[in-house]
């Protein structure tokens, strides 16, 4: 097995439920409660929206890389996946101006994912 591919998915699960959580107690609740929106509130709806069109994306990609007759998909979906959060934490640390900590965990499963390529 592959250490770095199982941290990756380690990672992954955990921002997607952190994501969940979080966002639903700090970003959905104030959104009802108030208007207008906070300006942080603003940037990570913002930020949810863009990440979520990156992921689309690089999961497009990773579809049609699946459809291929080739044996060297693996390395191909890996690095789509690698690029894909890494693309992920740029947006993330340019729209939240690093206030939105997401960034820190794409790159760091963009990074595993791509050192443990095959």
């Amino acid at each position: 097995m592959s250490i770095p591919f199982l941290a990756a998915a380690f990672l992954a699960a955990l921002l997607g439920t952190a994501h969940s959580y979080l966002g639903e107690r700090f970003i959905l609740l104030p959104l009802f409660r108030r208007h207008p929106l906070p300006d942080f509130v603003r940037r990570t709806l913002r930020l949810a929206w863009h990440v979520t069109t990156v992921l689309a994306f690089g999961f497009t990609g990773l579809l049609l890389v699946l459809a291929l007759p080739d044996r060297e998909a693996t390395r191909t979906t890996a690095s789509i996946i690698s690029a894909t959060f890494a693309l992920s934490g740029v947006v993330s640390l340019v729209v939240s101006r690093g206030r939105h900590l997401s960034w820190i965990v794409f790159f760091a499963i963009g990074a595993l994912v791509w050192f443990g390529q095959p």
